[in-house]
């Protein structure tokens, strides 16, 4: 080896051995990042073994021990809102220095396509937002979005370019329901507000969940057990059994301080039924359990009327089924479900109104979550009697009453004297049809159909697409699908 070679070989060495020694971040801490607010926030990455790492922000001062791994971690004591972007200092053998750092609120944005779909839209004509949201500043809203990435053990980096500013145009590829969720959260609360934006298209809920969450309930077991093993034996193309997802998107940022998550999935289950709500719920605590951060809120959309509408009212169910599944999950503590059965597409799975579907997101958060009671619950199914032919069905959630009404766009028309439709009546024989349904209390729907003199089953918008479905509360909230069939 001539000196040259030598000199060129210590020096590749040298370089090595100092790119080891630095302090190392995942991209989950980048300039521009949110911190969330009234919680420890917990700072980690690597170095050296023993290596001493310190860390300066917002006038505090925290140092720790790097382990015989190289792994560190520290955390901060919680601090109100901080707007203005300030410098996070992290010192060990280096420094690095994190810019235009604020503190506010962190919401994770999970799911699949429909979660997934940018301000954008993939470059399609849409109505997702206006010219001023898709290029204004926005920069009150920051996003860290994730590349696909599959795994069957959880990696330690975040696969993403890091935390990224809603402004000039930016926020094309922010999530589109996260973007408007997060603009009517800094509306009403005033803060920056840090979107986790961790989604794959066409993704099962079974990608999602942590080998642990299996075992969470008794009936997700066996099929648990059986979505590992696909995933243990395959090549990486198909980890999307059991966790592929999570360990390669999500579980990298388990710590990070968050408010809670925001989720829209189902479609790729939508053959599963009532099965879906068991997985769902199994999801949800194990995700509660690996943050450690107690019942943090979690929210989701109900899938939307999609397809062409059909005028059978005994239509095949998959896609009643699985909203009903959802619905079903709202008996788990601190949940809730933003219905948008009246703004779906017949020709296209992906919803253009997402304005709605993150304000409706919103809503639940501002009134559970932040003091900020606005109308968030829609109309739900309470009970039937059924008296001289008819069905008289009970709602809970009307607000100042059910309405007959129309969403267009962003605004919602309530139609005085209009009709009542998707509602079916079935007698013992379980055979559904269309009736006849006017509101005659405030919280009271009355259902009859000639055909069905004595009806014992009643249901609302059970249909892939109850297309002109119309029952809303007065806030402009359209009424949850449902049957009174147990």
């Amino acid at each position: 080896m001539n000196k040259r070679s030598l000199f060129l070989t210590v020096l590749a060495v040298l370089v090595c051995t100092c790119g080891f020694a630095n302090v190392r971040l995942p991209k989950a801490f980048t300039d521009n990042m949110v911190l969330q607010r009234h919680m420890p926030v917990a700072i980690w990455g690597w170095s050296d073994p023993g290596e001493e790492v310190a860390i300066v922000f917002a006038g505090q001062y925290v140092k720790t021990t790097a382990s015989r791994s190289g792994e560190w971690l520290v955390k901060l004591n919680p601090m109100p809102a901080i707007c203005n972007g300030q410098e996070m200092v992290i010192t060990g053998k280096n420094t690095v220095v994190l810019k235009n750092v604020v503190v506010g609120e962190v919401w994770v944005c999970s799911g699949q396509s429909n979660m997934e779909m940018p301000l954008n839209s993939w470059g399609q004509p849409r109505n997702a937002c206006t010219d001023e949201e898709i290029s204004g500043d926005y920069s009150f809203v920051r996003f860290n979005r994730a590349r696909h990435e599959l795994s069957k053990t959880a990696v330690q980096d975040v696969p993403s370019d890091g935390w990224k500013l809603c402004k000039d145009g930016v926020q094309k590829d922010c999530t589109a329901c996260g973007f408007h969720f997060a603009v009517r959260l800094h509306k009403e609360l005033g803060v920056p507000v840090g979107l986790i934006d961790v989604n794959w298209g066409g993704s099962r809920i079974d990608s999602w969940m942590p080998d642990e969450a299996w075992n969470n309930l008794p009936e997700t077991k066996d099929t648990g057990a059986q979505q590992i093993a696909k995933r243990t034996e395959a090549e990486k193309a198909e980890y999307h059994h059991a966790g592929g997802m999570y360990y390669g998107m999500l579980a990298p940022w388990v710590p990070y301080a968050i408010r809670g998550a925001i989720w829209y999935q189902g479609c790729s289950n939508a053959g599963e039924g009532g099965f879906y709500y068991y997985k769902q719920k199994a999801m949800i605590q194990e995700w509660r359990k690996v943050w450690n951060q107690g019942a943090f809120p979690f929210y989701w959309v109900q899938l939307a009327n999609y397809k062409e509408p059909n005028d059978d009212p005994n239509q095949k169910l998959e896609w009643a089924q699985i909203r009903d599944a959802q619905t079903r999950c709202m008996e788990v503590e601190n949940t809730g479900q933003a219905v948008i059965i009246d703004i779906g597409e017949e020709k296209d799975i992906h919803p253009r109104n997402k304005y709605m579907v993150g304000n409706r997101l919103a809503a639940w958060a501002l009134t559970q979550d932040y003091g900020k009671p606005v109308p968030f619950r829609s109309p739900l199914f309470k009970e039937v009697e059924f008296k001289d032919g008819k069905a008289f069905v009970k709602f809970d959630n009307v607000g100042e009453g059910l309405v007959v009404g129309q969403q267009n766009d962003r605004e919602f028309i309530k139609v005085d004297g209009g009709e009542l439709k998707r509602f079916a009546i079935a007698g013992a024989d379980k055979v559904y049809h269309w009736a006849t349904a006017k509101i005659v209390a405030p919280d009271t729907v009355e259902v009859s159909c000639p055909d069905v003199p004595e009806p014992a089953a009643v249901r609302y918008a059970w249909q892939m697409n109850p297309s002109g479905c119309n029952l809303y509360n007065a806030e402009g909230l359209p009424a949850t699908p449902f049957t009174s069939e147990k």
